[in-house]
């Protein structure tokens, strides 16, 4: 068995930026395992512009995004396997994997970091009445298709949620010459950030219906039309059937964390976010194991997924060293109530935590005119307006260690959206 002080599970935008912060955090023996053929995840396949606004300060397409830290990477000479997938990881940090030049191979780790990012859901969480013709496609194997393998799922398009992916590919197939004839949405606003809205959808003239679902898939052989109707209370509403003639439908319905590695690790997941439940370090609940990116919580940003992996690469490179600081057992919940859904971290220990520390939240609904109020225990220390907020975006709360210090007896912090 090899051992390594750090093994990164995933070599998308995560794994890479946590592994140069564990380098320049002094540790040496550190290796990212890839299940596919090249480093840099997803954006690989993300063509589009619109990434590094926040870390380099200019405007990148995903692939330059990450060659990026590919070439840091490679410039630090980190280790990396590629086309090496993780079969199981234990409590005591043994990361079983396997490729076809080594067969099953087993490392044991002094920390890991979780970077397996998240998935689609499919078609068959809907429940979508009608047969299984050719021409259903989630949104991220549309992308794949049309951008790596030069393949085009289909001429005429409907489009089935809109989250960021499912706007983005109703704009890139309407560029490839698609005619995009709706995008529809079962919940009362979009789940997609309202600059992709305006890009992808309203400069190209795309209908966006919200409160809509499928309700009828026609074709056996291949995909011949929608029909789409309107929701109320969950249900769709008789008579408000709209019926498109099209080849395809594309599935932009929803990301799950990628997150069966980490139960058979013994790592607590958030019944919210599915991802880890990880405190101010982004240490899961077994000692050693970290988590960062999608496989924690869906991110807007990419940029936020890089900043993030940097806190878990130096917390890990932390842990392998043994200089996390002894806790006083001064450990604050934090928790989020009446409009927003959850935190990232849940814990805060005020001894290990950094002078500055960002926690990261959605909200439930889309809010206009409302203030993100903070507070210590029944005392409320925030309350910022903000003049809009909507599910589709992060928002964060900034937490000063100096200022929790004021407060030894504090138990929970708690996050509320409010009217006034």
């Amino acid at each position: 068995m090899t051992y390594y002080d750090i093994v990164i599970v995933g070599g998308g935008p995560a794994g890479l930026a946590a592994a140069i912060s564990a380098r320049k955090s002094g540790i040496e023996s550190i290796l990212i395992l890839e299940r596919d053929t090249e480093l840099g995840g997803i954006l690989n396949q993300c063509i589009h512009n619109g990434f590094g606004l926040h870390t380099f300060k200019e405007e990148l397409t995903g692939p330059e995004y990450a060659y990026r830290y590919i070439e840091q990477v490679l410039d630090e000479k980190i280790e990396y396997k590629l086309e090496t997938m993780v079969m199981d990881i234990t409590e005591d940090r043994i990361v079983t994997a396997m490729n076809k030049q080594e067969g099953m191979v087993m490392y044991q780790a002094g920390a890991v970091i979780l970077a397996m990012g998240c998935r689609e859901r499919p078609r068959g969480a809907l429940n979508i009445p009608g047969f299984r013709p050719a021409g259903i496609y989630s949104a991220g194997t549309a992308q794949r298709l049309v951008n790596m393998e030069g393949y085009m799922p289909g001429r005429e398009v409907v489009i089935l949620g809109s989250g960021d992916i499912g706007l983005i590919m109703a704009r890139r197939m309407t560029l490839e010459g698609a005619k995009v004839k709706v995008v529809a949405e079962l919940m009362p606003y979009s789940g997609g950030l309202k600059r992709n809205i305006v890009q992808c959808l309203d400069d190209f003239g795309i209908p966006l219906k919200l409160s809509h679902t499928v309700v009828n898939i026609e074709g056996k052989e291949r995909v011949e039309a929608v029909t789409i109707a309107k929701v109320e209370n969950g249900k769709p509403v008789p008579g408000t059937e709209i019926r498109y003639t099209c080849d395809t439908l594309l599935l932009s319905v929803g990301l799950i964390p990628e997150n069966e590695l980490s139960k058979s690790a013994g790592v607590e997941l958030s019944p919210i976010t599915s991802g880890p439940v990880v405190n101010e370090s982004l240490e899961t609940n077994v000692p050693g194991i970290f988590a960062c990116g999608n496989v924690l919580h869906v991110h807007d940003l990419v940029d936020y997924v890089s900043e993030e992996a940097e806190r878990a690469g130096a917390s890990a490179a932390s842990f392998v060293r043994g200089d996390i600081k002894e806790s006083s057992g001064k450990v604050i919940d934090l928790v989020a109530t009446e409009g927003a859904r959850y935190t990232v971290p849940t814990t805060v220990d005020v001894d290990r935590m950094p002078d500055l520390l960002t926690v990261r939240f959605r909200v439930a609904d889309v809010f206009k005119e409302s203030y993100v109020s903070v507070y210590y225990d029944d005392e409320r220390i925030m309350h910022n307006k903000k003049r809009i907020m909507a599910p589709g975006e992060m928002e964060q709360i900034i937490l000063q260690k100096k200022k929790l210090a004021e407060y030894p007896d504090l138990k929970t912090i708690t996050i509320r959206i409010e009217k006034d």
